[in-house]
């Protein structure tokens, strides 16, 4: 509970990758890890350096994209003193600081065609060359790297090196997006929810309503972990009567009634969105309703009512054509007394 980060989930498809990093962790080869933003893929590099016996050398993590092109190269091996305007003394890179242990390069896919080019020859031949010198050193380095990028693709399309990809793919480790780990939604929210709560001296956690969870649950995670922790957080920080579970969730922090509507507000609509105006008077009419959240659970039911109709009740291949998990599909039948629909 006291470390900020650390491997929570029990589903098979985010214990598989685990296992994954945990094998290849012991042999000295580079590693991709490929993954949506916020999945952990900072995390799997932290294990594959602890677990390998680098453990206790250096872990140097540097992010490519955080990073102007004209400074990669610098940061990344070094430089001479004079070397460009502002170079008043030599620095070493990162491959140097990383000497003996592990170089994580996360966004890898941002990196320029120079820089793909010098990192080949330090993967290859386990030397750089700081700018403005004339010698290389050596250096004995894993490179981990991460992207959330389809690097194949971007080969194809001549943005990223082959031989570099090559050279770097010995493993490559796809980590699952939260909306495909059943079951680790309710494990994820409760050690956050648990976390925050200490946090603010609650006497005890007293957990989340049942809908509060089932809207956890149903919800498709675009963020991933990293999303979930901040809903969790702020859902736990604004809730006021801690005696009783959470039942309030608000999944954009910016939502309000006095959002900003100006120039910058509106370049925010989808372009494909038609205008209030332009709608038909009787698509007007047809959608007024004096209790919102009633007519969006109405609609919530006839949705999943036809689709069950049209997988004859199966509730997986319900859960596949409404492209849910097992377990979403599973707590909005329940929300809905539908559970036993069709006889299943």
């Amino acid at each position: 509970m006291e470390r900020e980060s650390a491997f929570i989930g029990q589903s098979m498809a985010f214990l598989d990758s685990v296992e994954r990093a945990s094998r290849a962790a012991a042999l000295n080869r580079p590693v991709l890890v490929i993954g949506e933003r916020g999945t952990g893929k900072e995390l799997v590099a932290e294990r594959l350096h602890r677990l390998s016996p680098r453990w206790d050398g250096p872990l140097i993590v540097m992010n490519c994209a955080a990073l102007p092109e004209t400074l990669i190269e610098a940061e990344l091996f070094g430089h001479e003193a004079g070397a460009f305007t502002g170079a008043t003394r030599a620095r070493a890179g990162r491959f140097e600081e990383a000497d003996g242990g592990t170089l994580f390069l996360d966004e890898l896919g941002t990196l320029s065609a120079a820089a793909q080019e010098r990192l080949l020859r330090a993967v290859e031949y386990g030397e750089v060359t700081r700018i403005g010198a004339s010698r290389p050193v050596n250096v004995d380095v894993r490179i981990v790297a991460a992207t959330n990028e389809n690097l194949p693709a971007l080969v194809e399309a001549n943005r990223f090196r082959a031989d570099l990809l090559d050279r770097l793919s010995f493993e490559v480790i796809t980590l699952p997006p939260l909306r495909a780990r059943e079951g680790d939604v309710p494990v994820l929210a409760d050690h956050f929810g648990r976390r925050m709560a200490a946090e603010l001296d609650w006497e005890r956690w007293p957990g989340f309503s049942r809908s509060a969870m089932d809207t956890l649950v149903g919800y498709q995670w675009p963020g991933n972990v990293r999303e979930l922790r901040n809903v969790i957080e702020r859902a736990v920080y604004r809730w006021e009567d801690p005696a009783h579970p959470v039942d309030a969730i608000e999944f954009d922090p910016f939502a309000s009634p006095w959002r900003p509507k100006g120039d910058a507000a509106r370049s925010l609509t989808p372009a494909h969105a038609p205008a209030p105006s332009a709608m038909p008077a009787a698509a007007n009419d047809e959608l007024e309703c004096d209790d919102f959240k009633a007519a969006c659970d109405a609609h919530e039911r006839k949705l999943l009512e036809a689709a069950l109709r049209r997988c004859r009740f199966n509730q997986r291949l319900t859960a596949k054509a409404l492209s849910l998990t097992y377990d979403q599909l599973r707590h909005a039948l329940r929300r809905h007394d539908l559970l036993q629909a069709g006889g299943t």
